[in-house]
């Protein structure tokens, strides 16, 4: 099935819930939402493909490792999972197709801290709550990068390039999503005015790492799973690794805590389901991810080669985490004055 059918696929969902009341002009009865929950709740579940939706390009991060667990997930389903990409309005567009799509477990998003910081951004009207959570599954060490043969070397340099070429040098990042953040977080332990350099935004990751390849770019927040074959290659040069100890893959990079930057920073992914899904039907979901990550080959491919610790917290677990990671975001998005 092609990411066309699958779209297809959800939206005959969508007007078979909905058409009749459109054409009355009314909203669904809560005595009909409540049948629809028991006939949900009773029925054979999964009984057909799965629709994970990434709402963003392919070859980043989050498209990468979404399909490697997917795609062990499914086994322990036993009916396929499907990853479509629907990036656009910085990682909007494809969260707010999720959310309006039938609370049957059969759409899934898979996002990260994104999801609240379009919130925090003024981009987006909803955050994390409109969402039923599924599970975490991993967290992402981030990595600052540039092209090869560039003058900057590790990242503890580049705020000395910035003093010396105030509003030159070029930054990517996706508007209002995880490397955003990171690079204002950056700026203020370097003590770089935001001033003093110039954003450039892209749709994904993979159009950055694009970008840095082509020269276009001086810096972009990368990750392994979007560059680890471009690092070992030699194409890209990481700068340094937001952890508190060096990774595996890359056990020649500093952190940035050893250049003297006082950053740790992760993307920390997860499934989200629409409001309102049956728990029944979230806790299938979520324990057939938990098997996958409990795959000792899955975890060596996403600790060692796309450098993601596996953390994986199911539902409820899940859901408090994602409130204490509102408040902490919250909290660093006015501290860096993190705005549309």
């Amino acid at each position: 099935m092609n990411a066309l059918q699958v779209l297809l696929t959800i939206c005959r969902r969508i007007l078979l819930r909905t058409s009749f009341a459109v054409a009355l002009g009314i909203g669904l009865p809560a005595s009909t939402q409540a049948s629809d929950q028991a006939e949900l709740s009773s029925a054979p579940f999964p009984a057909s493909d799965i629709t994970l939706v990434v709402p963003f390009g392919e070859g980043g991060a989050t498209d990468v490792l979404f399909r490697a667990i997917a795609e062990q997930a499914q086994t322990y389903l036993e009916v396929p999972v499907t990853p479509i990409n629907m990036p656009g309005n910085g990682a909007t567009l494809g969260s707010q197709f999720v959310k309006e799509a039938p609370a049957d477990g059969y759409t899934l998003l898979g996002s990260h801290q994104t999801i609240d910081l379009a919130y925090f951004a003024g981009f987006a009207d909803y955050y994390h709550d409109a969402f039923a959570p599924v599970a975490l599954l991993t967290r992402t060490v981030n990595i600052p990068a540039t092209y090869a043969g560039h003058s900057v070397t590790q990242a503890s340099q580049i705020a000395t390039m910035v003093e010396q070429q105030p509003g030159e040098l070029l930054f990517g990042m996706i508007p209002h999503s995880t490397d955003h953040l990171f690079w204002l977080q950056f700026f203020e332990q370097t003590g770089i005015s935001i001033d003093d350099v110039q954003f450039v935004h892209y749709p994904d990751t993979g159009a950055q790492v694009v970008a840095l390849l082509g020269g276009e770019l001086d810096f972009a927040m990368l990750n392994l799973p979007s560059a680890s074959q471009l690092f070992k290659a030699g194409a890209l040069t990481p700068l340094g690794v937001a952890s508190e100890t060096r990774l595996s893959a890359l056990p020649q990079v500093p952190t940035l805590m050893e250049q003297g930057v006082e950053l740790v920073n992760t993307t920390d992914r997860g499934l989200f389901a629409p409001l309102d899904t049956p728990p029944e039907r979230l806790a299938r979901l979520a324990g057939a991810f938990e098997q996958a990550l409990a795959q000792p080959s899955l975890v060596h491919t996403l600790q060692h080669i796309h450098g993601s610790g596996v953390d994986f917290r199911p539902r409820e677990a899940y859901g408090r985490y994602l409130d204490e990671q509102y408040q902490q975001l919250k909290a660093l998005a006015e501290a860096v004055s993190f705005e549309r």
